[in-house]
């Protein structure tokens, strides 16, 4: 019997996505580099190099953020939880399979900006269960309590994909930081009377507006975002139980009767997601799998595919914290279609559907580093 041209393909499709080896909680499958056709000296060159590469800044976050953020910014205060961190850590998987890892891979650390990645993936299950209709729509009708936070002409204009992709320009002030405040540009007489830009139409990271993207889709889940993420990612992937999403200490609200606290998008005054290599692996392992997990599809692809697009404000950027390379330009070594969830400090998770390799990489250099780390992990796979 021959069957149909589509239905051998939708077959070999799905023999394809079955021989993927997603991990067990607690385990990873190891495979030796030359198991794999993975030049094993190379690939020591790689974790050398890595190690090698270790951010010289202070260990301790609160020090760092005194002498960066804080350096230039009023409102600088530290409202939420700190830690000092570990050495230079982190993995390497290639075609589902561990073949390389160095440091305190199992040290809970901050992750400053990859929170945004867990934010804006809670935002997609609302999308994906109909919570959000449309990343178009307006957000201000959204059972938002305090009308306040949209109740200027500018605010009510703004979407869920402005909120998404940084280009909301939002106005205003939360939890004691204006958003002014974060990363101020210009004169600093000139700070708080900035012109506004149409929604959509500037790109600017902005912590404040993060955390606003927190709390208007924790009004839409009518529960925390910790315990949505640890529903519907983190325990269908393994992770372990060890990570920790905090918010700050003034971002306490009342939903239904229960104190909840609304978390922060990153590390900048405090707070965000307290988490090891291994979870941060299983998270980016995920998206390496186009959101499906053991025939499961736990977030949409339609979501991915909006989230690894960039917008006309800012083509290498899509949701926060997709970091795109359209043209190779932010990591020539890398391919156009690899994207990475960035963080301060500087921890990366690398996911390149191209060559099948996901790597986490922690506390590396802020500079030319991490395209260093991507050449030397990439000259080592069979070409």
């Amino acid at each position: 019997m021959q069957y149909p041209v589509v239905f051998a393909l939708l077959l070999s499709v799905n023999v394809v996505a079955a021989e993927h080896y997603f991990p067990p909680a607690g385990q990873w499958q190891q495979a030796a580099p030359q198991s794999l056709g993975v030049n094993a000296e190379k690939l020591q060159q790689a974790l050398d190099y890595a190690i090698a590469s270790e951010n010289p800044a202070a260990k301790d976050q609160a020090i760092v953020q005194a002498t960066t953020f804080g350096a230039r910014e009023p409102y600088d205060q530290i409202i939420g939880p700190m830690s000092v961190r570990a050495a230079a850590n982190g993995l390497i998987v290639y075609r589902g399979k561990l073949i390389a890892q160095w440091g305190d891979t199992h040290s809970v650390d901050m992750t400053h900006s990859i929170s945004k990645t867990f934010l804006t993936t809670v935002t997609g299950l609302a999308l994906q269960d109909g919570l959000i209709h449309s990343v178009d729509d307006l957000v201000w009708p959204y059972a938002v309590p305090d009308g306040s936070l949209f109740a200027t002409e500018h605010n009510r204009q703004i979407s869920w994909d402005h909120l998404l992709r940084q280009t909301s320009d939002w106005q205003g002030t939360l939890w004691g930081k204006p958003d002014w405040a974060d990363r101020p540009e210009g004169e600093p007489k000139d700070w708080p009377n900035r012109p506004l830009h149409t929604p959509g139409s500037k790109y600017k990271y902005n912590d404040v507006r993060v955390n606003l993207l927190a709390l208007v889709t924790t009004y839409v889940w009518r529960k925390p975002l910790p315990v949505v993420l640890n529903e519907r990612i983190m325990q269908p992937i393994g992770a372990s139980a060890n990570w920790r999403w905090y918010g700050y200490d003034n971002s306490w609200i009342e939903l239904d009767g229960q104190k909840i606290q609304s978390v922060s998008g990153g590390g900048h005054w405090g707070g965000g997601m307290f988490i090891n290599a291994w979870d941060l692996a299983r998270f980016g392992y995920l998206f390496l799998r186009d959101g499906q997990w053991q025939g499961q599809q736990l977030i949409s692809r339609e979501f991915i595919k909006q989230a690894r697009t960039g917008s006309a404000a800012k083509a290498d950027y899509g949701y926060a914290n997709w970091f795109l390379n359209p043209g190779r330009k932010a990591l020539p070594a890398a391919p156009e279609t690899a994207v990475t969830f960035q963080g301060a400090g500087r921890n990366i998770i690398y996911i390149d559907q191209q060559n099948d390799v996901l790597l986490v990489a922690r506390w590396i250099g802020n500079g030319d580093e991490l395209n260093q780390l991507v050449a030397k992990v990439l000259a080592a796979l069979p070409h």
